[in-house]
């Protein structure tokens, strides 16, 4: 008899935690596990602010799926692109660029979300993100040579700009990234001595009313003290109109000299969950309180790409927030609905 063919996409808190579930309960002749992802690490995207200031190195952040000497999990270098849930078959580009079809028994969907952006003028031509270990690096990177090319300038114009850093997203991400890398150009420019670390000014927006708002309200206003306490700009009910190489326009009509641009403005689904068909619910699949996708038989999703029931929040349409926290239930609870 053959084993069971389990395919996990996503290397994130949920994929990772259900293929571990998987690997305690199941014995190595009862299932054959596959996971799907181009990097054979798990990286911790909470701790990215920490990479991009400094303050820890890449490797801490990204563990190697392989580091266990009881891991059995066959690794697929790439990305799920498509799904034939017909012929039970999870279409993958591996990294290499070629197109190969994996067959499953039971599909365990996990892609996670990438960034969410909108129809500005100019922000994906300029903007920088904060999704990806390489992301963080370059942006540490990036905000240094600032400093370096607004020393070597003696346009105070340019040297106004490159001192200029501005942050949209006023979530976890966005307020993590403006008060770790401010701290990180504070301590930076006392080895620049023809700058003023006064002439250094750090922008962090928001379209919502509070900061940090899954936090709840007292928490969201003492972050927000940090922050203007320590010389960070916090502009709420505000975002970007318009970016450009040199300025960034606000909707309030301010317009900020910057040669930084920083994006964590939320994320979306994804763009795998739109190849399935199936139902979506504020651009996440639909799935059941047991994680299955209705009309796909033997299809499941879990993490942020799905609109998993919060049975727990008492109130009926209630979903699981996209944290790490509810991720790793999930995960460990679709291994159990699994075995």
């Amino acid at each position: 008899m053959e084993r069971p063919r389990i395919l996990v996409v996503g290397a994130g808190f949920a994929g990772v935690e259900c293929i571990r579930r998987l690997e305690r309960r199941l014995a190595p002749a009862e299932a054959d596990i596959a996971l799907v992802t181009p990097n054979s690490y798990q990286l911790y995207l909470p701790l990215l602010p920490q990479v991009a200031s400094g303050v820890l190195t890449p490797q801490s952040v990204a563990l190697s799926l392989r580091r266990s000497s009881r891991h059995r999990t066959r690794i697929i270098p790439g990305r799920a692109v498509g799904v034939d849930t017909r012929a039970k078959v999870c279409v993958i580009r591996k990294i290499t660029g070629e197109l190969t079809d994996q067959p499953y028994d039971h599909l365990v969907l996990a892609p996670g979300s990438i960034t969410r952006t909108f129809d500005i003028p100019g922000l994906t031509e300029h903007a920088r993100g904060m999704k990806t270990l390489a992301e963080a690096t370059h942006l540490r990177d990036h905000v240094i040579s600032q400093l370096d090319l607004a020393d070597a300038s003696e346009d105070e114009a340019e040297r106004a700009a490159r001192l200029c850093f501005v942050v949209v997203g006023g979530g976890y991400a966005g307020t993590e990234t403006a008060a770790c890398l401010q701290r990180l150009t504070h301590h930076a420019v006392k080895r620049y001595p023809r700058l003023d670390h006064r002439h250094i000014s750090w922008h962090l927006l928001d379209l919502a009313p509070r900061l940090m708002p899954e936090l709840g309200d007292s928490l969201g206003r003492t972050a927000l003290d940090v922050l203007r306490r320590r010389g960070i700009q916090v502009s709420l009910g505000v975002s970007v109109a318009k970016a450009g190489p040199t300025e960034v326009a606000l909707t309030d009509g301010r317009v900020l000299p910057s040669r930084t641009l920083i994006w964590t403005a939320g994320v979306t689904a994804s763009p795998l969950i739109g190849t399935l068909g199936a139902e979506t619910v504020r651009g996440r699949l639909l799935v059941t309180p047991e994680m299955t996708v209705p009309g796909a038989p033997g299809v499941f999703a879990l993490g942020d790409a799905a609109a998993v029931p919060d049975l727990a929040a008492g109130q009926e349409g209630a979903l699981c927030p996209p944290t790490a926290q509810h991720a790793l239930r999930q995960g460990r609870t679709l291994a159990d609905n699994l075995i």
